[in-house]
């Protein structure tokens, strides 16, 4: 029996969108917290640990089937203390239940629903089931819990040791690892076998676009031009995700992933996180290959993100949900009907631009935009002016894109995340460079700014959420990590030192904070954050870099920057550590091969110095250089130990520096090719 708008449960006051989705469910939810597990204590009841997030397609499904079941939520209440968790807002909690979900059944996703002991510790668990299956769940569940409680307890005591095990890098007892140029060459090999080089994306199904695979890529062709098709892998990879249904053909901007191997069908949720990475990648590409279709799909990637994702204070928001009206997707399909209406004599050639009846037909006579077409093509095919073409492609974009807009909108997960709002900053920095786009360095520091007052403390610590200036929940390492990257990110592209000094000071606070004695991986949480049944160390890259790649390279980066061996050295520590799971790991090491490459050719600090010194930056950084760090000096002061003594009036130098010693200079970015 479903149930209508009831009275209130415990999520009253959370500004999580997902958690607010089930205030008024009868399952009495609690948030994650001291309050709950006190409660599980003193009852003497397990709990019910149910994770999820607010774009999650199967989340509503489990919720509308089972948690607004006043019989489901009876079992619920009387048996356990139910906990609903926004996996997005507490990525330490999600990563606990995960990991032990995936021990048990080597499979996890969302919705996550896992048994714990009133202590936290995990007994069981698995992902969505339907109402009947999930009544017959609880029943057993209960029955273990009361009947055979040792066996439940030595459960929990054996799956907590083996999460705490395999969330766990051990320091190397070995000799210092020599990065050997064979192993990069090892792992591009296995992830350009690995790809699909008819449709792009890796093989079979379902695709998610895994940009930190391509990025490595791309770094690994312009290191190694002749040896295998590096940058075929790319190339196919990025126009085939641009031309398919994954990519939003009329308002810009990429779903989550395609459910089939031709990314036609998207899972219609849109991330902040995918949307960023995939303009750094689309702009790094540009540099190497100036084709059109980059820039479009930057400019319109940028466009759908400051249009629905951007705050009033220019921060950004976490994501649109798949569905609208209870339909995945609805918001987004269209009917030939429709269509034609829309467009009116124009629709016959909008139909066969778009693929409506053909290759874009779906399901339920819906249709999914798709492009195969430039505007070239397609003038040529049609015996028409290539630059009216263009205009009419523009002009049914807008007016297809004006009549979507009075439909039901998808929902908003309101929440601004630092650790996302980091990639997005460093997203608009680096589309930014390469476009020479100020409107969009402007907005990347538009949303620093704002975090940097209200989402760092005094002390350098940041917080995890921000709900306009209030911000809450302890960051996380993917927060530090995130956003050193793009205050480094921002350095370069500005020639505002005061950037590099906050990465510094935030990198400082990490290794305060984050360190253990246990291996050279940071934990995923501070010391002063609320502890766990078991830590958590994120080292394995997935559809965002791992925390420890990225603070690995932040390390790289900063102790070049600032003279700091001991940085480096820790980095290369930890590079080290990962060198067994480099070559066979692929994917989920991606973002460490690209710190791999970086051991393979001098990398140099580029310090450029004098009265045109932002010109000549902004000109060597035109170029695709993933094995330099460009710093500015256009005024006599600094405090970054590579600018110092540098300046002067006369003329503006470029000094290639390595991290000990700088060569001679020179005045022409050109000459950068000769060093």
């Amino acid at each position: 029996m479903s149930v209508s708008r009831s009275k209130e449960n415990h999520l009253k006051g959370q500004s999580s969108p997902y958690l607010l989705q089930h205030l008024y469910n009868p399952v009495d939810w609690h948030p994650w917290g001291e309050e709950a597990l006190q409660k599980a204590r003193k009852e003497n009841k397990p709990l019910l640990v149910s994770i999820g997030y607010s774009a999650c397609h199967w989340c509503h499904v489990m919720e509308k089937e089972s948690f607004e079941d006043h019989d489901v939520a009876r079992l619920m209440n009387d048996h356990f203390v139910c906990i609903k968790v926004d996996r997005e807002e507490r990525p330490d909690v999600d990563h606990l239940y995960m990991n032990a979900v995936q021990l048990l059944s080597g499979r996890g996703g969302w919705p996550l629903n896992c048994f714990a002991l009133p202590d936290g510790r995990p007994f069981w668990g698995a992902t969505y089931f339907p109402r009947d299956q999930w009544k017959n769940v609880l029943i057993r569940i209960n029955e273990l819990y009361r009947n055979k409680y040792s066996d439940v307890e030595e459960q929990a005591i054996q799956l907590t040791r083996g999460v705490e095990q395999n969330a766990l890098l051990s320091v190397s007892k070995d000799k210092p690892v020599r990065f050997e140029a064979q192993t990069a060459q090892t792992m591009a090999e296995s992830l350009i076998n690995n790809t699909d080089m008819t449709e792009g994306g890796t093989l079979g199904a379902p695709k998610f676009p895994l940009p930190v695979i391509y990025e490595f890529l791309l770094h690994y062709h312009s290191q190694n031009p002749t040896k295998a098709n590096a940058l075929d892998a790319v190339s196919i990879t990025l126009e085939k995700m641009a031309m398919g249904g994954i990519y939003d053909q009329l308002g810009g901007g990429f779903a989550r992933y395609s459910v089939d191997e031709i990314w036609k069908i998207p899972h219609f949720e849109k991330m902040l996180y995918d949307n960023a990475q995939l303009v750094s990648l689309y702009s790094k590409a540009w540099k190497i290959n100036k084709k059109a279709l980059y820039r479009q799909v930057v400019e319109e990637t940028i466009g759908f993100v400051k249009r629905e994702l951007c705050s009033l204070h220019g921060t950004f928001y976490a994501a649109l949900d798949a569905d609208s009206e209870g339909e995945e997707g609805k918001f987004y399909v269209w009917k030939e009907k429709e269509f034609r209406k829309v467009l009116g004599e124009d629709a016959p050639l909008a139909i066969d631009f778009f693929h409506l009846g053909g290759k874009g037909f779906w399901e339920h006579n819906n249709n999914i935009l798709l492009n195969t077409f430039t505007a070239e093509e397609f003038a040529r095919k049609h015996g028409l002016d290539e630059e009216l073409m263009r205009e009419k492609i523009a002009g049914w974009k807008t007016l297809l894109l004006r009549h979507r807009e009075t439909r039901v909108r998808p929902g908003l997960d309101n929440k601004v995340l630092v650790s996302w709002n980091g990639l997005m900053i460093a997203a608009l920095t680096d589309a930014a460079v390469a476009f020479q786009n100020p409107e969009w360095l402007a907005d990347a520091e538009k949303a620093a700014r704002f975090i940097l007052r209200f989402g760092l403390r005094a002390d350098n610590s940041l917080y995890h959420t921000l709900q306009g200036e209030k911000a809450s929940i302890d960051g996380f390492l993917e927060d530090y990590a995130c956003m050193i990257n793009a205050s480094i990110r921002l350095g370069e592209a500005t020639g505002r030192e005061s950037y590099f000094h906050v990465a510094s000071d935030l990198q400082q606070y990490v290794l305060s904070h984050f360190s253990s004695v246990d291996t050279s991986m940071f934990p995923f949480s501070a010391d002063t954050s609320q502890k766990l049944a078991a830590p958590h160390y994120e080292f394995q890259d997935n559809v965002i870099p791992s925390s420890n790649s990225i603070m690995a390279r932040n390390l790289f980066y900063l102790g070049n920057l600032f003279g700091k061996n001991e940085w480096v050295e820790r980095s290369r520590l930890m590079l080290s550590d990962m060198s067994g799971l480099i070559e066979k790991s692929g994917s989920w090491a991606a973002n460490w091969g690209i710190l791999w490459l970086h051991h393979q050719k001098d990398f140099y600090t580029l310090a450029v110095c004098g009265p045109d010194a932002m010109d000549k930056a902004s000109q060597l950084m035109q170029n695709y250089l993933p094995d330099t760090l460009v710093c500015s000096l256009p005024q006599p002061n600094t405090q970054l130990p590579v600018l110092k003594n540098r300046w002067t009036d006369k003329q503006t130098l470029i000094y290639p520096c390595t991290l000990n010693e700088c060569l001679p200079p020179f005045t022409d970015p050109s000459e950068l090719n000769n060093i």
